[in-house]
């Protein structure tokens, strides 16, 4: 385990997962698209050489729409992980406490399905993702590292799985993550959560 991805994973495992949009959960469910099979267990994406480390200031997936600005993000003074600002103007925002987009081991990036009043968030359709899918995140040095989607699972907050979203793994990999699942007023039951891995990159 690296350095960076060891202190990432340890203060993840500090604080509560249990990712945006508010709310404790209540049921649990877990579903995964297409594949079935966790993620390591299945044949991976072909992956290229890890990039140095690079602040991600834009995202873009084009098969749901998506080209956002990314701003940071850390931990609320409760040790839950924060989530971007609820505003009109909605933001992806990267967890500043894992690896840089091409960087060695899995860096997160969170939105919301809803911003209350001001309505859909930036990650609004994230569940309608499909393996193969391209990730693009626009980095601070200029360089654009392109990744596939290797799997898109919906999971109950209850059930967040910590290890496979914030643990270590040997080569460079993406999470999104938004809420989805059944809504209670402002709160939902699950995370919606993309596995993806680097597969190309450019100046």
């Amino acid at each position: 385990m690296t350095s960076l991805s060891r202190r990432a994973f340890a203060t993840a495992a500090t604080a509560s997962l249990l990712v945006g949009c508010g709310g404790h959960p209540s049921g649990r469910a877990t579903v995964e698209r297409p594949g079935g099979a966790p993620p390591s267990s299945r044949p991976s994406v072909k992956a290229t050489r890890a990039l140095g480390r690079s602040i991600p200031v834009g995202l873009e997936i084009p098969a749901i729409g998506v080209d956002t600005p990314v701003i940071r993000l850390g931990l609320a003074p409760d040790r839950t992980v924060q989530v971007p600002p609820v505003t009109a103007h909605d933001r992806a925002g990267w967890y500043r406490h894992s690896p840089t987009p091409g960087q060695l081991g899995p860096s997160v990036i969170l939105g919301h399905v809803t911003v209350g009043t001001h309505g859909d968030g930036v990650f609004r359709h994230l569940a309608r993702l499909h393996r193969s899918d391209r990730i693009v995140a626009r980095l601070e040095n200029g360089t654009t590292a392109v990744f596939t989607v290797d799997s898109i699972r919906t999971v109950a907050k209850a059930d967040f799985p910590t290890d496979a979203v914030y643990g270590d793994v040997n080569r460079p990999e993406l999470r999104l993550i938004t809420c989805g699942g059944p809504r209670t007023g402002d709160r939902y039951r699950d995370n919606v959560i993309v596995f993806a891995a680097l597969s190309s990159a450019s100046p």
